[in-house]
């Protein structure tokens, strides 16, 4: 007999059993979860249980946060029954000055999130909260003192009594072995029988990878083998808790890449070592449940020590015992949260390295998001469809190994890691490597982000100010190139285009031969996608988005195409970019082309240099200037001649980071970091482009919280000059209150300012503004207009 629901969730673990539990109490019926062993086997059961609040992300953070209040505080009070989590306090340490840096960002973004995380400033303040600890060579370090650790073992099964009460079912010992859709649903072949679900969630953790291969799905995820000891009783511990002395904080050095925590009168330590040992990357052994794999302490050995010099009393104890066992890594030790690509009604929960720490959030932001139809926060930093096909085998392995080693690595500003690049590479990779271009990685894209020399990472002035200067300043005077090939790219022909285009976001579909942008929005009003949209003909689009968007817009574009005679195609690989900058950009196109150029915010299909292009005239940059939309295998060939043309004019190469100084001179916000779906257009002062006289998705949320008094506002600042220049995730401050947060920021190098784009959750708070920049305040004051050419001026050029 085929047992019907409404949810089918994979996987027993933390994060599986909390989705269960948060569906449940959002009021969905009919759930069940099946689970190939018993609840916990596989990496829940022997995880070492440890709850931080400390993150780089706010979601990120608010995952954790949400998990520590749920094993604290909300399931024993709907249990009657501990989950056994100790509210110790935790700390980090450090001897590197850039450390501090670190500590000092995340402890400001905390301040924001409402969370309380305190910068430890010398030895003597981590010596008063962890006696058991040498000071020798440490400079400081950050106090969480909400953190603690957990039974994951009582917390999975307290979620899973609260959802058996709300009517889910359970499948233990029930394998899953195959999976297809089936009349509009989906029918998973079980060991106990065949289920036929609605919606399926893989929340298999260590089987993601291959639960994801069933499914049709490419989850790049990795079984990394993780170890750590536990202590005979340790003596000085025995005296503290004889002596009624409070339970030690938890204590990290990522220098030495180790932890330890207080186990009752013992201690555990756990290393990271740099060598990371992957495990079973093409399928797991069918017999696998709750096993370990021996010990293999000589791995480690060196790091075990360092943590016995740091802490002597570990040396006390003796080990009693060793867990080696499986975790899972995906690309950037972020989970998989959120709609599987190209599945209907299909979800991933899995790949999280931390699953019992992020596991209680992780469900509850899942649960919001199938119920709701969008995320409760931010979803890019873990949503599944930020890796896409080109994540393979040898990418996921790399990328895994590189994360467990990096586990505790200094997350830089503007950072980019060398593990499995050249995944994707545009037309034009060979000529921008050979004119010197340091290249970033967007979305498997290889990226220009400046010419010149190499660069250290810091979070102070980077080496690679002054080449960005020299490219702000060609682009100023001159003109410039740039490599925009990364950009996601669709085609939308039909019958329906053009309604297709107005119902897909806030704004109207542009006239042929006009470009305009729109923004598509989730069912709560906020920003889910912003498109660049060129009307070719009245059956003809052509949209752009971000690089990092791309198989999200490809399953957006598809799902509002539903009921229209449209064909959307998705043609990023098919078209190269080529951005031509500048005063003198019309003097350069104009030589190699007979063809008319058309005036701003137009399309025109253009022959340039004997090659068919797609020319935009717009300009992200605030100069005159073009997008020139080529095909893939002609993309070189218009380069070359693009350079020839503008040699009187010593044209050159600019990268991403100068566009983004630039684009913040002219108050010009960005998807994936100004733009999100917690926040409308209108609060990122796109309210302009809102036509609310037409059906679209979000439109009565939209305009129903435009009039809200208590919507944030997007304002540019600037700032005082300091040694270094902000980023991101700032707060910004009015007196002793923290009223917004800083989501982008440069040095303008055409202006001479010090720029950043923030939201001030109190639109009121206008006036006595700082913000915190690595723990020290700077005074900001809001622009009312846009500090470089305010009219526009310079991007209309002699075309009106």
């Amino acid at each position: 007999m085929t047992t019907e629901a409404q949810v089918l969730i994979i996987g027993g673990g933390a994060m599986g059993v909390s989705l269960m539990y948060h569906l449940v109490k959002a009021g969905w019926k009919d759930i069940v979860l099946t689970e190939k062993n018993d609840l916990t086997h596989g990496s829940t059961w022997h995880a070492a249980g440890l709850c931080t609040h400390f993150a780089h992300n706010p979601t990120i953070q608010e995952l954790r946060a949400t998990s520590v209040r749920l094993y604290r505080d909300i399931l024993p009070a709907e249990t009657g029954e501990s989950c056994g989590f100790h509210r110790s306090g935790a700390m980090r340490i450090t001897s590197n000055p850039d450390r501090m840096d670190e500590f000092a960002h995340v402890a400001g973004l905390s301040k924001f999130t409402g969370y309380e995380l305190r910068l430890l400033k010398s030895p003597e303040e981590v010596a008063a909260l962890h006696p058991l600890a040498r000071t020798e060579g440490i400079l400081g370090g950050i106090y969480e003192p909400d953190d603690g650790h957990v039974d994951p073992t009582l917390a999975t099964n307290a979620m899973a009594k609260v959802a058996r009460a709300g009517g889910a079912t359970i499948l233990r010992w029930n394998p899953v072995h195959a999976i297809r859709r089936e009349n509009g649903h989906w029918l998973v072949e079980t060991r106990q029988g065949p289920i036929r679900a609605r919606h399926i969630v893989n929340a298999a953790g260590t089987w993601g990878w291959e639960i994801g291969a069933m499914m049709g799905a490419n989850v790049p995820s990795v079984p990394v083998l993780h170890q750590y000891l536990v202590t005979d009783t340790v003596p000085a511990v025995a005296e503290r808790i004889a002596a009624g002395l409070p339970e030690l904080p938890m204590i990290r050095d990522p220098e030495e890449s180790w932890y330890v925590r207080q186990e009752r009168d013992a201690l555990i330590l756990g290393p990271y070592e740099k060598d990371a040992q992957v495990w079973s990357v093409d399928g797991v052994p069918p017999e696998f449940g709750a096993e370990l794999m021996a010990p293999d302490l000589d791995r480690v050995e060196h790091i075990l020590l360092a943590a016995m010099a740091r802490i002597p009393a570990l040396e006390t104890g003796g080990v009693k015992s060793v867990v080696n066992g499986p975790i899972t890594f995906t690309p950037d030790a972020n989970p998989l949260i959120g709609p599987a690509w190209g599945l209907p009604n299909a979800w991933l929960l899995t790949g999280s390295s931390m699953g019992v720490m992020e596991g209680g959030g992780s469900g509850w932001f899942l649960a919001h998001w199938m119920t709701r139809g969008a995320p409760p926060m931010d979803a890019l930093a873990v949503d599944s469809r930020r890796f896409g096909p080109w994540a393979d085998r040898d990418y996921r392995v790399q990328k895994a190994i590189e994360c467990f080693g990096l586990q505790f690595g200094v997350h830089y500003p503007h950072e980019e890691r060398p593990a499995a690049r050249g995944k994707r590479l545009t037309p034009l990779y060979d000529l921008m490597q050979e004119r010197g271009a340091q290249m970033g990685a967007a979305y498997g894209w290889e990226r220009p982000n400046w010419f010149g020399g190499p660069a250290a990472p810091t979070f102070r002035r980077p080496d690679w100010f002054e080449s960005v200067a020299r490219e702000c300043r060609m682009v100023t005077t001159s003109a410039g190139l740039a490599d925009m090939s990364v950009f996601s790219k669709f085609e939308v022909t039909g019958r329906d285009a053009r309604a297709f285009v107005d119902r897909l976001g806030c704004n109207l579909a542009p006239q042929p031969g006009r470009v305009g942008l729109t923004y598509a929005l989730s069912p709560a009003g906020g920003t889910e996608s912003e498109f660049t949209v060129a009307c070719l003909a009245e059956d003809h689009f052509y949209l752009t988005s971000a690089a990092a968007a791309e198989m999200r817009d490809d399953d957006l574009l598809r799902a509002r195409a539903a009921g229209l005679d449209v064909t959307i195609s998705r043609v990023t690989d098919a078209f190269a970019v080529i951005g031509l900058m500048g005063p003198r950009s019309q003097a350069i196109l104009e030589r190699l082309t007979a063809d008319k150029v058309g005036p701003w915010m137009s399309v025109r299909q253009m022959i340039i240099a004997g090659i068919p292009v797609r020319a935009m005239r717009l300009s992200y940059v605030g100069e005159l200037g073009w997008e020139l939309h080529v095909a893939a295998d002609r993309a070189a060939e218009l380069f070359l001649a693009l350079e020839r043309s503008g040699a009187p004019e010593e044209i050159g190469c600019f990268g991403a980071y100068a566009m983004n100084a630039m684009r913040l001179e002219k108050c010009y916000a960005a998807w994936g970091s100004d733009f999100t779906t917690e926040r409308t257009p209108a609060e990122t002062g796109m309210g302009f482009l809102v036509k609310p006289d037409h059906e679209f998705i979000g439109r009565d949320a939209l305009v129903r919280r435009m009039a809200e008094e208590n919507r944030w506002d997007m304002v540019l600042l600037e700032l005082d000059p300091g040694e270094a220049d902000p980023y991101y995730s700032h707060g910004v401050w009015q007196r002793d209150r923290c009223v917004g947060v800083v989501t982008s920021a440069a040095y303008g190098h055409r202006t001479g300012k010090v720029l950043a784009l923030a939201y001030l959750r109190d639109r009121h708070a206008r006036d006595g503004l700082e913000v915190e920049v690595l723990g020290k305040r700077r005074g900001a004051r809001i622009l009312s207009e846009a500090p470089f050419d305010p009219g526009n001026l310079r991007m209309r050029g002699a075309q009106q």
